[in-house]
C-alpha cells in the first residue's frame, strides 16, 4: 500500500508540475492553456465505439466533460507514473535520482504524438496542427518537465515517508 501511495503522489505532484508551467507558459509566452475539456470529450466517446475523430473541437459537447478531461488528465500523470515504477523499481522510489525520471518524461511524448493527438484529429505528431513544429516542442518541453515532476515528486514522497 506504501507503494501505491508513492507512485500516486509522485504522478499526481508531476501532473500539478505539467499544469504550473502552462500557466507560466501563458503568462511569458501568451500560450494558450490546454483544454481538458476535448479530452473529456474524447473520453466519452470511447464507450460510443469512436476512437478517433477528424476534429475532436467539432463533435457536440457531452456533459461533465470539463471534469472527465481533467480527471483523465491526472489518471494519465498517475498511470505514467505506474509505469515509471514498473521500468525502474522500488528502489527509485528510495532513493530517487534525475536522469531516470527525466528519460521516462521524456519517453512518455510518445502517448501524445501516436495516441492522443492522432485520435483527436490533429495528426500523428501534431502533423495536421497549423504550426506542427511548434505543437512538437511543446509537447516535448511538457513532457520535459514531467520528468521533472516525476523527479521533483519523488524526491517529496522520499522525504515525507523518511522523516527528513
Amino acid at each position: 500500500m506504501e507503494q501505491l501511495d508513492s507512485i500516486v503522489n509522485c504522478g499526481v505532484a508531476a501532473t500539478a508540475l505539467v499544469d504550473l508551467w502552462a500557466l507560466a507558459r501563458r503568462r511569458l509566452f501568451g500560450t494558450a492553456l490546454p483544454n481538458y475539456r476535448l479530452v473529456g470529450r474524447w473520453i466519452a466517446q470511447l464507450p460510443r465505439g469512436k476512437l478517433r475523430h477528424e476534429s475532436i473541437a467539432a463533435v457536440a459537447p457531452v456533459r461533465g466533460e470539463g471534469v472527465i478531461g481533467w480527471v483523465t488528465h491526472y489518471l494519465i500523470g498517475t498511470a505514467f507514473a505506474l509505469l515509471l515504477f514498473a521500468v525502474v523499481g522500488r528502489a527509485w522510489f528510495e532513493g530517487p535520482t534525475l536522469s531516470p525520471a527525466l528519460l521516462f518524461g521524456i519517453a512518455t511524448v510518445a502517448a501524445p504524438f501516436f495516441i492522443m493527438q492522432p485520435a483527436m484529429g490533429a495528426g500523428f505528431a501534431a502533423s495536421r496542427t497549423p504550426r506542427p513544429g511548434g505543437a512538437r516542442l511543446q509537447s516535448l518541453v511538457t513532457h520535459v518537465i514531467f520528468g521533472l515532476g516525476l523527479y521533483v515528486g519523488g524526491l517529496l514522497n522520499y522525504q515525507l515517508s523518511a522523516g527528513v
